[in-house]
């Protein structure tokens, strides 16, 4: 099978490793679209990935074999490759380690995954794709699942004013999410215009471009003086939580869901006056993704305003679009056809 191998110092190649067998209680999956998420991104930049390793976890495909004893799936199934409930003893790090640290422990996972033409998982992680959810979409459930999980855990209450910072996939899955959770309306601050445009197609009643108006001071005018009642920061730039904070109500909230690299410059005595909650947002939980698949099969959060005509690449593009996305950029969703 074709894979996308990762070696030291940013580098991909492409080549040809033997297809895996499913063991027992394990499935065979023949991906189909591998979407390229941001934190594979960021293992690529700081060189974190581990050597000979095959990153892409957000990824669907097809049921092509399974072990024995599998009675759950099928040849054939349309499955995501994630978002299943873990048996006790199966939870990651990341849910269950009393002091689990991202930077240093969330890239110890040799497993190939999505950035191969076959991948295998435990009968018990994938889910199956609702009928009428095509291939491209279904590879966002993760990213989906993010956004999602994010707007359950804010205070979010039915006609609330929505704040959202950056709206790259991320931040335009905030938006449609918010939306599906009762948000009265969603103001988003994004300066490239593909995505201004994008974030509009997903709902967002005004968009301020913030490299021709103050951030803060559009937030709080476009609320009637207050601010939005909770801000979502999914850009995680140097100024964006600070911006969050300067710009939600008093007593409101502000959620992070942006992943920051980079040590944050915060200026508390300019916001904590007005009591603001502050909460950290990470990842999805099983039911997160459930609820993203279905949000998709009803038609309330799209995957085509994530699209573009240069969304689309093949495996063979992987090494030149990873560097792309090293730097600021207005692309939107990345997808790899199989």
């Amino acid at each position: 099978m074709k894979a996308a191998v990762y070696h030291p110092k940013r580098r991909f190649e492409v080549t040809e490793l033997p297809t895996p067998k499913p063991g027992p209680g394990e499935v065979l999956i023949k991906v189909n679209r591998s979407a390229i998420c941001g934190t594979d991104v960021h293992a690529f930049m700081y060189d974190l990935a581990p050597d000979g390793s095959v990153l892409g976890h957000e990824f669907a495909g097809t049921i092509a074999a399974v072990g024995s004893g599998v009675t759950r799936w099928k040849a054939g199934d349309r499955v995501i490759g994630g978002g299943g409930e873990w048996p006790v003893g199966h939870e990651p790090p990341v849910r269950v380690h009393p002091r689990y640290n991202y930077r240093t422990m969330g890239f110890t996972n040799t497993r190939s995954r999505g950035y191969a033409e076959y991948t295998i998982l435990e009968e018990w992680a994938p889910l199956a794709i609702p009928d009428g959810v095509p291939d491209e979409a279904a590879s966002l459930t993760e990213p989906c699942s993010v956004a999602v999980h994010a707007v359950r855990k804010s205070a979010l209450r039915l006609g609330d004013t929505v704040g959202v910072i950056g709206a790259g996939p991320i931040g335009l899955l905030v938006t449609q999410a918010a939306l599906a959770a009762g948000a009265g309306r969603v103001i988003v601050a994004e300066p490239a215009p593909g995505r201004a445009t994008a974030a509009r197609s997903a709902g967002a009643e005004t968009v301020i471009d913030p490299f021709e108006q103050d951030t803060v001071e559009q937030m709080v005018a476009l609320t009637g003086g207050r601010g939005p009642d909770v801000m979502f920061d999914c850009a995680g730039l140097k100024n964006t939580l600070q911006q969050a904070f300067d710009s939600v109500k008093r007593a409101g909230q502000v959620i992070l869901v942006a992943v920051p690299w980079e040590p944050l410059p915060l200026l508390p005595a300019e916001w904590m006056a007005r009591e603001i909650d502050f909460r950290s947002s990470w990842g999805g939980l099983p039911e997160d993704w459930r609820i993203s698949l279905d949000l998709m099969r009803q038609g309330k959060i799209s995957a085509q305003v994530l699209m573009s005509d240069t969304s689309f690449i093949t495996l063979d593009q992987i090494q030149p679009t990873f560097v792309s996305l090293m730097k600021p950029t207005t692309q939107l969703q990345v997808v790899i056809r199989m």
